[in-house]
């Protein structure tokens, strides 16, 4: 399943929620240390040969994923974007320096970032202002690898749904009940807009968070161990900080890809300069309406 999407092809929505529903009937009570080993495993196992990149954020996700790649291969290049000033770009710059990582990195000013974003609307073929944030990230960073010739990156999509990392897990009585509810829907959500993006840049990303037999170890731990009143994906930055991650890095909050960026501010200040509002605008960029 994972191996398919990763060559920029997409399972079926049904094979893939049926997937989810057979790793659901596997799952059972876990350790840190199972996870942990489950982790390093993914992570290991999906290291290519040629040299690849990693999308970082200086989030947990892509900070731990940094760390591990780290312990199996240095033919690896971090890429990360944003605004200038941005929290993104200032978290990667922190962990490259004290890991030691090749970082590559470009700070837009307010009117670059209409270009990814018209090209993530384009591609994606819609006027969703979140779709097009997420996507127009992801595009920035792997046009700033082109001149590596790096077609294959790792990413951290699906830690946010087996770590409980959303807003919406707070919520809920049954946290894991609604992280396989999450991952069920995922397609529709995350899948899809990948690999759209994936395919029309000719480029594959690796996501060592949807390994089956991760999926099923952090499916095995309790939702109180994942969140409470104070923070989310607890488990998973305690691991991240036994791997050496920095406090302040393990326990950054949580910012999708588009406002820790700043792509989402660069949105809204482009539609503010046009005296419309951004779900106009991003009708515009999808050629929904003329400009």
């Amino acid at each position: 399943m994972i191996e398919e999407f990763e060559a920029g092809k997409l399972p079926t929505e049904e094979r893939w929620k049926k997937y989810i529903d057979e790793l659901r009937k596997k799952a059972i009570p876990s350790t840190k240390e199972d996870v942990m080993r489950a982790l390093v495993m993914a992570v290991e196992k999906r290291v290519p040969k040629e040299k690849f990149g990693l999308f970082l954020s200086g989030g947990v996700d892509s900070s731990l994923l940094a760390v591990l790649l780290k312990k199996f291969s240095d033919n690896f290049i971090c890429y990360c974007v944003g605004i200038t000033g941005s929290k993104d770009v200032a978290a990667a710059k922190q962990l490259a320096e004290q890991f030691k990582l090749n970082l590559k990195y470009k700070e837009y000013s307010i009117e670059e970032v209409e270009e990814p974003l018209q090209k993530a609307a384009r591609i994606l073929k819609t006027d969703n202002c979140i779709a097009i944030g997420v996507a127009s990230v992801v595009i920035a960073a792997a046009e700033l690898a082109q001149q590596d010739g790096i077609k294959i990156f790792f990413g951290g999509l699906g830690s946010e749904e087996i770590f409980a990392g959303y807003e919406r897990h707070e919520k809920v009585h049954d946290v894991n009940d609604e992280c396989w509810r999450g991952l069920r829907e995922m397609w529709a959500r995350d899948l899809a807009r990948d690999a759209a993006v994936g395919s029309a840049l000719g480029i594959g990303v690796r996501v060592p968070f949807l390994d089956d037999e991760l999926i099923k170890v952090a499916m095995g731990i309790p939702g109180s161990r994942k969140i409470d009143a104070e923070h989310r994906k607890i488990i998973l930055r305690e691991i991240a900080e036994e791997f050496g991650l920095p406090k302040e890095l393990a326990w950054r909050p949580k910012q999708a890809a588009q406002y820790g960026s700043g792509f989402d501010k660069a949105m809204r200040k482009l539609a503010k300069r046009k005296r419309i509002t951004q779900n106009v605008y991003a009708q515009m960029l999808a050629d929904r309406i003329k400009r």
